[in-house]
């Protein structure tokens, strides 16, 4: 049996419609890269807090106070590094890519670890100083 015009009509469609899906997300999977990369600023912004506090506080009297507020924000954003790693690996498994080539979720859990790792040696380095 031949396809009508109107059958091509509705495959047309319906090929123009699946394309505007998949394009869709595409970009929620792209969105969700930039999202990760803006939580792994506010971590690195946080620990910059925690180092700031050091440099202004060096000579304050008790050393212990200045150090356990810097330490809070470096819990912060090590937290921060955890928190964003654990959402962006979770909506990566939930959306499928077609022509998008976002980062995958192993680079961004190493990330999250590596500057993890970076925070702490940090507050490490503030207590020992």
């Amino acid at each position: 049996m031949a396809q009508t015009d109107g059958d091509r009509e509705v495959d047309r469609k319906t090929e123009w419609a699946e394309a505007r899906t998949d394009w869709a997300e595409d970009r929620t999977l792209l969105a969700n890269e930039r999202t990760f990369a803006g939580w792994m600023r506010t971590g690195m912004a946080a620990l910059a807090v925690a180092i700031g506090l050091k440099a202004v506080f060096g000579d304050f009297d008790p050393t212990w106070l200045a150090k356990a507020v810097a330490s809070i924000f470096i819990v912060i954003g090590v937290l921060i590094f955890a928190a964003s790693a654990h959402e962006a690996r979770k909506a990566q498994s939930r959306i499928t890519s077609h022509d998008a080539e976002a980062q995958g979720a192993r680079r961004m859990l190493i990330l999250a670890l590596l500057l993890s790792l970076g925070a702490i040696a940090t507050g490490a380095i503030l207590w020992l100083l």
